[in-house]
């Protein structure tokens, strides 16, 4: 009995992939995108006039790549993909507004409160 068989036995199917056949094809796909986000921070940078340089585009594109890297199902990446170019027409194309790309470079990082006074003082247990 195939995988497949047993799988529709144990009562659920097994989910076809949206857009890539292959993990290989999902990793090339999300190179494309991540070199057409590359390219692109020069022309969104002049035509949304943000406050912010090259260097630190590329490196909020590469740390939203990193962020989702230990995503293993093929489905749930190709989702990721697809909102990518989403997101990257949407700049492009002068639909999105500035605040929204600037919400991306927010601190994502909040230092959470060693001693008791701190915690006492920011609301945490």
């Amino acid at each position: 009995m195939g995988s497949r068989q047993a799988a529709v036995k144990a009562g659920w199917k097994q989910a076809k992939p949206l857009i890539s056949v292959s993990d290989r094809d999902c990793r090339t796909r999300a190179l494309q995108l991540y070199k057409a986000w590359y390219r692109a921070f020069p022309e969104i940078l002049r035509i949304q006039d943000l406050p912010v340089n090259l260097k630190q585009c590329r490196e909020k594109l590469r740390e939203e790549f990193h962020k989702n890297k230990n995503v293993t199902d093929l489905r749930v990446k190709d989702l990721l993909i697809v909102k990518g170019q989403q997101e990257l027409q949407e700049f492009s194309k002068f639909w999105s507004q500035k605040s929204h790309m600037m919400m991306r470079f927010k601190e994502t990082h909040n230092p959470q409160p060693q001693d008791f006074l701190s915690k006492f003082f920011s609301g945490h247990k």
